[in-house]
């Protein structure tokens, strides 16, 4: 009932000509299977890696402004195996666990469990979210080279990878949270976001609510995981994967438009 109220207080406000307020906004939401999301606010921030201080790949510079115009919904957790099989009817992992993050899933797959999740819930508000999104959760207002700052020393506190994973995933969310909420941003698994890869797309990406390239050979993954290094796991570290690939170290996790 209180997300329905929340919806009609933009309604009111719309139909009344009054300024969207990302207040009316509930700060975490439920959806029917139990995934649990975090409101994440509007704002901008420097994208990409500062070559001065990180031994940065060339796909992650150069660094740039980008804004981040409306507020949005992201999953507090990577969809879990137990949810995937709730609206899949098909557990397609390696690593079986409930509270494990599914994998072996292609971006294709990751398509399909978000139409039949917007079915299901009666609407098209659930999708993958952009890179641009994604770096913007994953970096929670800081500006170093990992969301808790410079010194990998530190990543075993925040992520599974390969210096502590013992070569495996772990059920999602028992590591810290970033300072949005969110779980497992670094490590445990890749996740697929919406865009296309480029390597030199930083090079001339808008400065607003970018959504990378038109087209490319592989769809963007981003985080790092259990069977990588902590400099995959960097706000700014991207990886890429054709998106008919199924892998047992790339996952999803969901992104929920307020409109």
């Amino acid at each position: 009932m209180r997300f329905v109220i929340t919806w009609l207080s933009f309604l009111s406000m719309f139909l009344s000509g009054g300024a969207y307020s990302v207040q009316a906004a509930e700060k975490t939401y439920t959806n029917s299977i139990g995934m649990e999301f975090i409101l994440i606010t509007s704002g901008s921030f420097t994208m990409g890696a500062d070559k001065n201080f990180e031994d940065a790949g060339d796909d992650e510079t150069p660094q740039h402004r980008v804004t981040i115009s409306k507020p949005f919904y992201l999953g507090k957790y990577e969809v879990t195996q137990a949810q995937w099989t709730a609206v899949m009817g098909n557990n397609p992992s390696n690593f079986k666990g409930r509270s494990n993050p599914v994998e072996q899933v292609s971006w294709h797959d990751a398509q399909e469990f978000i139409k039949r999740l917007n079915a299901k819930e009666g609407h098209n508000r659930y999708r993958l979210p952009t890179e641009a999104k994604w770096e913007y959760a994953a970096r929670a207002g800081s500006t170093g080279a990992y969301s808790f700052g410079d010194d990998a020393d530190d990543l075993g506190r925040y992520a599974w990878y390969e210096g502590n994973s013992g070569q495996k995933p772990h059920p999602v969310g028992q590591k810290e949270p970033n300072a949005w909420g969110l779980y497992d941003m670094p490590g445990n698994v890749w996740k697929w976001v919406r865009d296309w890869y480029g390597e030199r797309y930083y090079s001339n990406s808008p400065g607003s609510d970018p959504t990378g390239p038109s087209s490319g050979s592989g769809r963007v993954t981003r985080g790092g995981a259990w069977n990588y290094t902590a400099w995959a796991c960097r706000c700014a570290s991207r990886g890429t994967a054709p998106p008919e690939y199924h892998f047992k170290d790339i996952c999803l996790r969901l992104a929920l438009s307020l409109e």
